[in-house]
């Protein structure tokens, strides 16, 4: 068959499309603003796709439009679509359709976390002998890709919770058919699309709810919301936290007949890690499970939150056998993802990392990491409010408090800064006084290449220029990286 997905370039987008591409079919596409590393991996893939939006793109007719998440009515594509009565659907149909159905799905949902954890779980079921299907939000660097195909019944499969398409504005997750579904955490997010917190957590309620008898469900025990969603699963439930847990009240539970018995009283996480080592190497860990040591293990990941992704990776490979070698396999040798963490280079003594950062819990947690990986190091945060999430007022004080805990702050411009105002839209100049009120050297600067001056004149051997933006920032990294070798010639 011949699919067109109209804004091919977008993450899940790019790597439906490779799936789609290895299973036999034609696949072709458009988008705007294609950026690396989507680009270059349908670049090497030989897939086509136009660089605009244009009812040309729709010749020859394909069999099937899949239209992406981010495109909307007065598309031209999509107007020519609907005026021609193509059949038309979402990436998330097709990958039900296409790949899930039959298989034993492992979907990893949660706000924070969940690219690397579904990263780390397909790589320690390959290291297990267990060769997995997988689709990634992220190109995994142990594959070099962010999707394969296999023969084997297991497809890992990172779960979005953001809507699945113009006409269906229900989350991507609910298609994906979740037999061992994880659940890293929950938190508020995507403030475009759900109206407040209890809507965005019947997201991830009803996730659960899709989970068979015979699957498992993963789930984090550091937070109230997360024990809740474990009382309700009709699954078995595979805990994991960093610590022994604390005792919660169970709260308000659905009242269904034949509903799930109460959780256990014991509110302590099946899975633990304890004994918790950080240098500039990586991490190492004493692995705990119902109170019993299996052994300590290492993963060259930093960060506490890493720590807890792992976690979720391993008990849900556990969960369908995966062996505790290739666990330990696994975890030792997982190159990471890339823009989490990424060091895109060093020049002069400057190391400039790359991190997707973008709602203030991943801000912090990624400041931390970075602290304990370079210790000693001066870390300068580079941030970009793209997403909505962002650039919304209500993450305001957040995002201050999250960005004051590096030793310096350039704050650029919102993206696309038409679409709020002074009520909806963060003022980042605000938050730069404040910033400078708690004591943190910060500037507002809203033009990629003026960050990159002043960045790039003031770094010092031995800094860390840590860039976290959910795009493409105007590619300031290898700006960075030429400035900084310009700066550094004799």
């Amino acid at each position: 068959m011949h699919f067109h997905l109209i804004g091919i370039a977008g993450t899940a987008m790019g790597s439906l499309a490779g799936l789609l591409h290895a299973k036999g079919h034609r696949v072709t596409g458009s988008d705007e603003g294609v950026y690396p590393p989507m680009s270059t991996m349908l670049d090497e893939l030989g897939i086509a796709y136009a660089h605009a939006f244009d009812a040309a793109n729709l010749e020859p007719t394909p069999d099937v439009v899949v239209v992406g998440n981010a495109i909307s009515r007065g598309n031209p594509e999509l107007e020519a679509v609907l005026d021609a009565g193509l059949r038309y659907t979402s990436s998330a149909a097709v990958l039900k359709e296409e790949f899930l159905l039959g298989k034993h799905v492992l979907a990893v949902a949660g706000t924070h976390g969940k690219t690397t954890t579904a990263s780390i779980l397909a790589h320690l079921l390959e290291r297990a002998g267990r060769e997995p299907s997988f689709l990634i939000g992220g190109v995994v660097e142990n594959f070099g890709t962010s999707f394969r195909l296999t023969e084997s019944s297991l497809f890992v499969v990172e779960a979005d919770e953001y809507d699945t398409a113009y006409f269906d504005k229900g989350p991507k997750m609910w298609h994906y058919l979740p037999r061992t579904a994880v659940v890293t955490n929950v938190e508020f997010d995507h403030a475009d699309i759900y109206r407040d917190e209890a809507a965005y957590r019947f997201a991830f309620e009803r996730f659960v709810n899709l989970v068979p008898r015979t699957g498992t469900l993963v789930v984090g025990w550091d937070g109230a919301i997360e024990r809740d969603l474990a009382g309700r699963s009709w699954a078995p439930v595979e805990s994991f936290g960093l610590g022994e847990g604390e005792e919660t009240d169970p709260g308000e539970r659905r009242e269904l007949v034949g509903a799930p018995p109460a959780p256990s009283a014991d509110r302590h996480p099946r899975w633990h890690a304890r004994d918790i080592t950080y240098t500039a190497e990586g991490t190492a860990f004493a692995l705990v499970h119902d109170g019993d040591e299996v052994g300590r293990f290492t993963t060259p990941l930093t960060g506490a939150f890493n720590v807890r992704n792992c976690l979720a990776a391993v008990a849900a490979a556990r969960a369908v056998g995966a062996s505790w070698h290739g666990i330990r396999d696994g975890l030792a040798s997982f190159r990471s993802v890339r823009r989490r963490m990424e060091i895109r280079g060093e020049v002069g003594g400057v190391t400039v990392v790359d991190d997707f950062a973008h709602h203030p819990t991943a801000v912090r947690e990624t400041i931390a990491a970075a602290r304990q990986r370079f210790a000693g190091a001066r870390v300068i945060a580079v941030f970009e409010p793209r997403s909505y999430t962002a650039q919304r007022k209500e993450f305001q004080d957040a995002f201050r408090t999250a960005l004051g805990t590096a030793d310096r702050v350039v704050l650029a411009g919102l993206h696309r800064p038409e679409r709020y105002d002074v009520i909806t839209g963060m003022d980042p100049r605000a938050v730069v006084e404040r910033l400078r009120s708690d004591g943190v050297e910060a500037a507002y600067i809203p033009e990629v290449d003026v960050i990159v001056d002043e960045v790039a004149s003031a770094a010092r051997p031995g800094d860390v220029l840590l860039v976290m933006s959910n795009g493409g920032f105007g590619g300031i990294h290898v700006k960075l990286l030429e400035r900084l070798g310009a700066a550094s010639d004799p």
